[in-house]
């Protein structure tokens, strides 16, 4: 039986977020990407984005199984690592573009604060960090469809939820990373892109 797993919504969103990732990425380098999941993502961009090194990474045994089946013919990806967000220490040392998909809503906020703290010990002057998901943002609506994933989030852990995108920017901001584009995506998602300073 395959260890490969399977995550719909990656079909629908890997397209716009590859059309982001062209404009902000490097053109060669190592791209860490937190909370791998599946590893359909890496797998998917790796094979877009050639010239650059992928290390993807997961908390998670059994997703980073998953990532070992659907990357191990991929020569530009390196074995998927165990990182815990939260965690102050990360088993490497430098990356020259992190990237984050789906992971601050379902994580607790010490994740975000950790992964802000890593991006700004791990990345280079200029580098970017990129998230990708559903935000708040304060004196704007929120979609309906958001509410209720939120709803749903919370019946998970009451540690999930849709963070406000003005918070998260604070907390890249006290970590040496300052925001400098939000790209409206499909399904009511955003893509913040940061950058170091």
């Amino acid at each position: 039986m395959s260890a490969r797993r399977h995550a719909p919504a990656t079909e629908r969103n890997r397209e716009p977020i590859a059309a982001v990732l062209a404009e902000e990425l490097p053109e060669s380098g190592r791209v860490l990407e937190v909370a791998s999941g599946t590893g359909e993502h890496c797998a998917f961009l790796a094979e877009r984005f050639p010239a650059l090194t992928w290390q993807p990474s997961d908390p998670d045994l059994a997703s980073l199984a998953s990532i070992a089946a659907w990357t191990a013919d991929l020569s530009n990806v390196l074995p998927p690592i165990g990182i815990d967000a939260m965690a102050s220490r990360w088993p490497l040392a430098r990356a020259d573009a992190i990237l984050c998909v789906n992971m601050v809503h379902i994580s607790p906020w010490e994740a975000t604060l950790g992964l802000m703290g890593a991006a700004g010990r791990l990345l280079g002057t200029g580098a970017p960090l990129i998230l990708y998901g559903p935000y708040r943002r304060r004196g704007m609506p929120t979609a309906p469809s958001n509410e209720q994933f939120e709803l749903w989030l919370k019946e998970k852990s009451p540690a999930f939820g849709l963070r406000y995108l003005e918070d998260v920017a604070a907390a890249a901001e006290a970590r040496g990373l300052a925001l400098e584009r939000i790209v409206e995506m499909p399904a009511n998602n955003l893509m913040p892109v940061f950058r170091r300073r």
